[in-house]
């Protein structure tokens, strides 16, 4: 198995108190999880942490900016977001920008409907 990235590696370690912490290879990134959530990317040299409309001013207010991709021709801005470079200095100053990811994470994931698979509908009404 090849060894991860050194950056990864280091940012694993800074968000380790927010619970078990992986991070996946993903479009020539990492995606970055916490307990199964998806909660930010690493990009480049850069991790975003994901934002929603109750954390973006905070994230605003420290200077971050979203993760910004280009297809076909169109910047796509996404609701992964830079964060202060002083949150990357210990654990303490990255736990803050962590749990507000994590929070947004959540609040997303408890947001999406529930789907049912097709064959599903009908056989419940044949129970019925």
């Amino acid at each position: 198995m090849p060894s991860r990235d050194p950056l990864v590696e280091y940012l694993l370690e800074l968000l380790a108190p927010l619970g078990s912490m992986q991070a996946r290879r993903m479009f020539g990134g990492w995606g970055v999880y916490a307990d199964g959530v998806m909660i930010g990317l690493v990009a480049g040299e850069a991790l975003h942490l994901k934002v929603d409309e109750q954390t973006r001013a905070a994230f605003e207010a420290g200077g971050g900016a979203p993760f910004v991709f280009d297809t076909k021709g169109k910047s796509v801005a996404t609701s992964y977001w830079s964060l202060p470079d002083e949150a990357l200095d210990s654990p303490e100053a990255m736990q803050p920008w962590a749990r507000m990811a994590l929070d947004a994470a959540l609040r997303k994931a408890a947001a999406k409907p529930v789907r049912k698979r097709a064959g599903t509908a009908a056989r419940n009404a044949k129970i019925s």
